[in-house]
């Protein structure tokens, strides 16, 4: 038994040696260590769930952190793929898409992105409760799936890779400002034409 535990441990430092690591335990570990979060639907599923698992990967979220996530829209559909038994029973399909900025200084956008994941479940007309329960199951898990994959994309930006998304955003919005008052100048120092006066008869 002593024998068997030794070798049970032995296995398990050896695979977190080489970076393994079971579906669902450790943490995701961001370059990012402070970010701001905020979502169309504020008091939302998905941007509550996206919090805890930052805070969770050791990741500060403040009002005011160098740079913010924005979950800017979620939609979800559904859809029929197949009937079976006489039309009371059939597969459903839920999608999920979020569209989502990552914003710098000046709130400039230095990313925008979107996710889709998509959920099948058994929709039975003859037990309308067990039903609701399958789509509010694949609901969550969805959303689930979606927070596992922004994290993913988060995992794979760092902060110098930021910094220079910011630096390009803000020469862009300089030279937008500069060609805007040029354009604005040019239009004031048109003489405009007076209007012609009809001579009264």
């Amino acid at each position: 038994m002593i024998k068997r535990n030794l070798l049970v441990m032995g296995l398990a430092v050896l695979l977190s040696a080489c970076g393994f690591q079971l579906r669902g335990t450790g943490t995701t570990e961001l370059a990012i260590k402070e970010l701001d979060l905020s979502a169309r639907n504020a008091y939302g599923d998905t941007v509550k769930q996206m919090r805890q698992v930052l805070e969770g990967s050791g990741v500060k979220v403040y009002t005011g952190a160098p740079y913010k996530l924005v979950l800017t829209d979620e939609q979800e559909s559904q859809r029929i793929i197949s009937y079976a038994g006489g039309g009371h029973t059939g597969e459903y399909q839920i999608t999920t898409v979020l569209n989502y900025d990552i914003r710098g200084a000046h709130d400039l956008p230095l990313l925008s992105d979107k996710l889709e994941v998509q959920k099948i479940f058994i929709h039975d007309g003859n037990n309308l409760v067990g039903s609701d329960q399958e789509a509010g199951t694949a609901r969550a898990d969805t959303r689930r799936e979606l927070i596992q994959r922004m994290m993913l994309r988060l995992q794979q930006i760092t902060p110098a890779q930021l910094d220079q998304l910011q630096q390009t955003a803000e020469a862009k919005a300089k030279a937008e400002a500069q060609a805007l008052e040029a354009a604005q100048k040019a239009e004031a120092n048109t003489p405009r034409q007076s209007p012609v006066q009809i001579p009264q008869q």
